[in-house]
């Protein structure tokens, strides 16, 4: 059963353009060797780090939208931890996700919404205010 995930990967900034397209080059023949798919791979190119990771400030950012089963991705990341020029990684599932986003549209889709509807009269309150206003100064009138 295949499941859809996004790979996050930093790599060492000291890493160079040409080594950098053999590491992904790598990693997307392990997924396709698996039997896996590679839906996208994206280089987000250098940005600096929020904390130290290795003594590295900064490094280059790849995400890989992969359809694989568990048994690859737990291969992939291992690959991904003996890999020396990558610095950190991270896998998501994002069918679970997306699953859990289409149940809280169909949830909002089914309720009405208030600022659509005209706003109903509140209980007390006097229909036209203006018609009880003169009211008292014809009542002062009377007694002058």
């Amino acid at each position: 059963m295949d499941r859809f995930y996004e790979v996050m990967f930093i790599v060492r900034p000291d890493v160079e353009d040409a080594d950098l397209d053999k590491l992904i080059a790598g990693f997307e023949h392990t997924v396709t060797n698996g039997g896996g798919t590679v839906r996208s791979t994206e280089k987000w190119g250098r940005r600096r780090l929020a904390y130290t990771v290795r003594k590295f400030n900064d490094g280059n950012y790849i995400l890989m939208t992969i359809d694989a089963d568990g048994q690859l991705v737990h291969e992939l990341e291992r690959r991904l931890r003996v890999s020396e020029p990558v610095i950190k990684f991270i896998t998501v599932r994002m069918d679970e996700e997306q699953k859990r986003l289409d149940k809280i549209k169909a949830i909002r889709a089914t309720r009405k919404k208030l600022s659509a509807q005209p706003a109903a009269p509140v209980e007390g309150a006097p229909a036209e205010p203006a018609a009880e206003a003169p009211a008292p100064v014809e009542a002062a009138q009377a007694h002058a």
